[in-house]
């Protein structure tokens, strides 16, 4: 006596490994979403051609009315700092990790000055620099000089 098999496929779908791909996606996203640092201070960058994909452990901000501000990986509010203040933070960061690197934010609007007198204590103590600019925009090709 021969056994036969049934030919007959199932036309149901299984979406269990579907849901845990969704899953996985969205643990994905929610992990790397904590890693962008958003700046809570309004500050207008000026544009650079160049960016750096480098991580600032320690921020500087400068805002339009020349105030600083200063905030570590450890805070999340920019805190408000005199200029003597900001070279003693400084000062203390470079001493706790020499291999530190810091980001000045500077307002568009903020003297020249202002800047270089925060890059000058930062290179007093021997920190590696990063001056925050946004993304250039790229110019529209001209349809008359395309030729």
């Amino acid at each position: 006596m021969a056994l036969r098999r049934p030919n007959e496929m199932l036309a149901a779908f299984s979406m269990a490994s579907m849901t845990d791909v969704i899953f996985l996606l969205l643990v994905f996203f929610m992990v790397t979403s904590t890693y962008i640092f958003p700046t809570a201070l309004e500050v207008n960058l000026p544009q650079g051609a160049e960016q750096s994909s480098e991580k600032p452990s320690v921020r500087v901000f400068v805002d339009a009315a020349g105030d600083y501000y200063l905030t570590t990986a450890d805070e999340a509010e920019p805190a408000p700092l005199s200029r003597d203040s900001l070279a003693i933070a400084l000062t203390a960061i470079a001493r706790a990790d020499s291999t530190a690197t810091f980001a000045v934010y500077a307002d568009s609007a903020v003297a020249y000055g202002k800047v270089v007198e925060v890059l000058n204590t930062g290179a007093a103590n021997s920190l590696r620099m990063v001056l925050a600019t946004r993304a250039a925009a790229t110019p529209a090709p001209n349809p008359a000089t395309a030729r």
